[in-house]
């Protein structure tokens, strides 16, 4: 049966004339979703290639991959956009809902949702430059934390001890800065840090620098800055991790970012704005000149009415010394003053003679102390008990040698009357069967008995066979 859809719709009269006369229709291209998403995406991509679209921005959201997905939309249409990390992190701003941007990319295709979409690589605010955008967002942030507020300012020292200077060692700032600190207060010590005030890494430096010189004991005041420049120029100072820098530092500390002109977000949370380096030096050392200024005020002033009272009491002294009643006083000033004098000698004579009774009886009294010092008291008590220790020693030596000696003639004594000995010179001792009684007479053995004979070495157990005695 022939397909329905290999001729065109006609009557069927004018079908058969027709297909005499007609050529044959063309074959049928049949492509699969895929290689149409491919074709879409060729052309789409090889066709416009990179552009710039104007819009404003949608459902933005950050993911936790760093990736920005958003919307890009004017009055009648939209289109998805992406932004990858690695073009987020050099945005100057921060992009909201609500917010006309221009930004650049390349249209591509989604292939498994069959959308097509704009990788965006840069943006940058409609009518508004990137950098004063980021600069008035961070501006609101941080004032609505009371970062800016009055409030938490804290007022310069009088008289600085150590001031802290973070900045570069090769700009100009750096010798303003000293110039007029060596002119204007030259016994101050200067606590340098150098730190790049310029590029990427300008602002982790600059933060360092303030960490190092906030944990210097003694440090009074830090300055931080630099000189003029462009906005790219002064921009790691309108960083937000160097706002918070400057305001978790522990000491005041004095924003001097380029001319008068120049305003960074570092001059609203500092303690005090200096327009310039130089002017901020001058501030430091303000104080110190406004104080030393009102010392020598005060110093006139003390001296003026030290002045004046002196002059009041010399003319009130010429006035009591014109009247009668005072004639001759000096006469009897005098004569006053020398019987102060003559009082004043026997005084001081009487004075030197009770203290040297006192030190008589001072050196008597140290001298009887010293006599019954414990010390010299237990010297004397040790050497007699040493010398006591002695005699007892040789006592003890001649009497123990005395009973040694008489221990030795008694234990000759009793050598000599021990049965022992006697035994050693050929006598023996007999004893009965039981060894109950010494046989002494021979009466006593019964012939047949056992008589037991001890020597000096042993003993013999002999049996009587008779005996004899004597009377």
């Amino acid at each position: 049966m022939p397909d329905l859809f290999d001729e065109p719709f006609e009557e069927p009269s004018a079908r058969g004339s027709a297909r005499d006369v007609r050529p044959p229709a063309p074959q049928r291209r049949i492509v699969s979703v895929s290689q149409l998403t491919s074709m879409i995406r060729s052309l789409l991509e090889d066709q416009l290639g990179e552009l710039w679209v104007e819009g404003e921005i949608s459902n933005c959201r950050v993911w936790n991959t760093g990736h920005m997905y958003f919307t890009l939309r004017d009055g009648d249409s939209q289109i998805k956009a992406v932004m990858f990390r690695t073009a987020v992190r050099y945005l100057r701003f921060k992009p909201e809902d609500g917010l006309h941007v221009i930004a650049r990319g390349r249209l591509n295709v989604y292939a498994p949702k069959g959308e097509y979409q704009i990788t965006c690589e840069h943006m940058e605010p409609h009518g508004l430059g990137a950098l004063q955008l980021a600069f008035e967002q961070l501006k609101k942030k941080l004032q609505a934390e009371g970062l800016f507020e009055a409030a938490r300012k804290r007022p310069l020292p009088a008289l600085p001890r150590k001031i802290g200077i973070v900045t570069s060692l090769d700009g100009a700032a750096l010798r303003d800065i000293v110039k007029v600190l060596a002119r204007r207060h030259p016994n101050a010590h200067l606590v340098i840090r150098p730190a790049r005030v310029q590029g990427d890494d300008a602002a982790p430096e600059i933060i360092q620098g303030l960490r190092a010189i906030a944990r210097v004991p003694g440090v009074d005041v830090i300055i931080v800055g630099r000189g003029g420049g462009s906005v790219e120029d002064l921009w790691a100072f309108n960083e937000e991790r160097v706002a918070r820098a400057i305001a978790a530092c522990p000491v005041p500390v004095i924003s001097a970012v380029g001319h008068e002109t120049d305003v960074t977000i570092a001059d609203f949370v500092a303690d005090l704005r200096a327009p310039t380096p130089s002017a901020a030096a001058e501030m430091v050392v303000a104080a110190k000149d406004e104080f030393c200024s009102r010392i020598d005020r005060l110093h006139q002033r003390l001296h003026a009415v030290a002045r004046s009272g002196v002059q009041r009491r010399r003319n009130a002294l010429h006035g009591l010394t014109a009247r009668r009643g005072f004639a001759g006083w000096q006469a009897r000033v005098a004569m006053h003053g020398r019987r102060a004098a003559e009082l004043a000698h026997h005084l001081r004579r009487a004075a030197l003679a009770r203290l040297s009774k006192r030190e008589r009886e001072y050196r008597a009294l140290r001298d009887r102390l010293e006599s019954h010092d414990l010390r010299r008291r237990m010297a004397a008590i040790r050497g007699r008990l040493q010398i006591a220790d002695g005699r007892l020693l040789s006592v003890a030596v001649r009497s123990r040698d005395r009973a040694d000696a008489r221990f030795r003639i008694l234990a000759g004594r009793l050598e000599n009357l021990s049965p022992l000995a006697v035994l050693a010179r050929g006598y023996a001792v007999c004893w009965n069967d039981d060894h109950s009684m010494v046989i002494r007479d021979a009466s006593r053995v019964e012939p047949g008995s056992v008589v037991h004979v001890t020597l000096q070495k042993g003993e013999i157990a002999c049996q009587a066979v008779k005996s004899k005695w004597t009377p």
